[in-house]
């Protein structure tokens, strides 16, 4: 099968592609917005509920020097561990208090105490607590506040800090990662997915409160198998189906047309055959009335001058001969009203300015079907700048139909591999007059010797079901469009091939 046979088969299959691919892209894109948004959501909310915790031990800082009076304790040495707070702050590890004069615990190691004295003098300048020192794998966090006389430092638990219980998310199944971020440290607050390829959303925000500036990062990996494939599925199946509904409707319609189109022909070629047959009758009966009116006129003349003795009935034969001599001219004169009724029309004020290659793809597109029954390979070669001829279109049409069919029907005894339909179009520059040419070539058995010379001949055939109207038909057509139809001579390779010669649109 030739490209031509898959093209239309292949151009539906590209439409279902691109609308399955288009519908599913959209599908697959509203999913992602959906997660997006979904993860956007998941990550306000976090920071709000991370950021009312910082926010409410800023607010325990505060409270620690209302509730220690600062001559409690008075002449400690260093700072002093105070009671846990109740069981509303579980977060809160430990609490320290350092007096005038002491110092931190001195065990503490050196760059803790190192780092609560710096805070301390931050918190002095600023009048809010500072981060002291953050030990973020560890989820381990120092908060000092400085006091006119005394000092707090608060030790917070991160993992403590997160509210699991308005969280929302499952922190065991849940794919968002959430992490805690300072100084290149980081808390896994929720462990999340990571994956290799897919899509990704990220979301950053420092915690709304002064004295923990964590950078709160939320991170979202969406895989392949999170897209909404069976709905795509059903995507792909329902455009599939619709097009194949729409489909066998334009097939059904294009059959009508082509129904429809060839019923017209086929009326017309009727009718023309008809005129051909009334014309061939016509003729036929034509010399045996000249013949029959010629020896009736002979004999009248004969009675009038015979020279018998016996006296003829001269008035009788005269009259009977008068009689006959009527009825043949009037047979000839029923014959000739019956040719000028039913002959074909004369063409020359109808012709029009036509494109060769459209009328040939319309004849190849109503043949279409014979073409795939048969199991032939149609080979067009029509230039696109072709030149425009002058043919009145359903004759042109009834011709090319005619060749088609011949060389179709002529096909029928060569292997299926082997049928071919050659088309050639082209200019004849050629004086007197430059016309165009349509070669019509089959692979089949080819035109005898004997039969080229009747083959436009009416009523010569070479099938025993033909009718031999069609070639002699079309010839009377092309040439009433002042054309030529004429068959090549023979070549090396089997078949036939017949040439139609029409004149140019406007002549050079």
């Amino acid at each position: 099968m030739t490209f031509s046979h898959w093209r239309r088969p292949l151009t539906w299959l590209l439409a279902w592609v691109l609308v399955a691919g288009a519908g599913s892209g959209w599908l697959a894109h509203a999913r992602l917005l959906a997660l997006e948004d979904a993860f956007t959501v998941d990550a306000r909310i976090v920071h709000r509920l991370l950021s009312q915790r910082a926010v409410q031990h800023d607010a325990v800082m505060a409270m620690l020097p209302l509730l220690q009076p600062p001559a409690e304790g008075h002449g400690a040495k260093t700072a002093m561990p105070l009671p846990r707070l109740p069981a509303a702050y579980p977060q809160i590890v430990e609490i320290r208090r350092r007096l005038p004069g002491s110092i931190w615990p001195a065990d503490w190691p050196q760059s803790r105490r190192t780092a609560l004295d710096a805070a301390e003098a931050r918190s002095l300048q600023s009048g809010h607590a500072e981060l002291a020192q953050a030990d973020l794998p560890a989820g381990k966090v120092w908060l000092v506040l400085a006091g006119r006389s005394t000092a707090h430092a608060l030790l917070l638990d991160l993992q403590a800090t997160v509210p699991w219980d308005e969280w929302p998310m499952d922190a065991a199944t849940s794919p968002v990662r959430v992490q805690l971020q300072y100084q290149g440290q980081a808390f896994d607050v929720q462990a999340g997915r990571r994956l290799e390829y897919g899509w990704h959303y990220s979301f950053h925000k420092l915690l709304a409160s002064q004295s923990q500036p964590f950078d709160v990062v939320l991170e979202r990996d969406v895989g392949w198998s999170e897209l909404p494939w069976t709905a795509m599925l059903v995507w792909a199946a329902a455009s599939a189906a619709a097009l194949a509904a729409l489909r066998a409707l334009l097939r059904q319609r294009v059959a009508a047309r082509r129904a429809e189109e060839l019923l017209r022909l086929g009326q017309v070629a009727r009718l023309n055959q008809l005129g051909e047959l009334a014309a061939g009758m016509a003729h036929e009966l034509n010399q045996p009335l000249t013949a029959l009116l010629a020896s009736t006129q002979a004999a009248q003349r004969l009675l009038g001058e015979d020279g018998s003795d016996e006296e003829p009935d001269l008035d009788t034969a005269r009259h009977a001969m008068s009689q006959a001599v009527a009825q043949a001219r009037r047979a000839s004169a029923v014959v000739g009203r019956l040719r000028r009724v039913v002959e074909r029309p004369d063409l020359s004020g109808q012709v029009q300015t036509l494109a060769l290659a459209a009328a040939v793809h319309d004849a190849l597109h109503l043949l279409e079907p014979e073409l795939r029954r048969r199991d032939i390979a149609v080979h067009l070669d029509a230039p696109a700048d072709l030149p425009a001829v002058r043919a009145e279109p359903v004759a042109l049409q009834q011709i090319i139909h005619n060749l088609v069919m011949n060389a179709l029907q002529a096909m029928e005894q060569t292997d299926a591999g082997q049928r071919r339909l050659l088309l050639l179009t082209l200019s004849l520059m050629r004086p007197p007059s430059a016309r165009i040419l349509l070669s019509v070539r089959d692979t089949g058995p080819g035109v005898s010797s004997e039969a080229r010379g009747h083959l436009f001949t009416p009523f010569y055939t070479t099938r025993p079901e033909g009718l031999g109207l069609g070639l002699s038909l079309s010839e009377s057509l092309a040439q009433a469009m002042g054309g030529d139809l004429s068959l090549a001579p023979p070549g090396e390779e089997p078949g036939a091939e017949f040439h139609l010669q029409l004149p140019l649109a406007q002549q050079p």
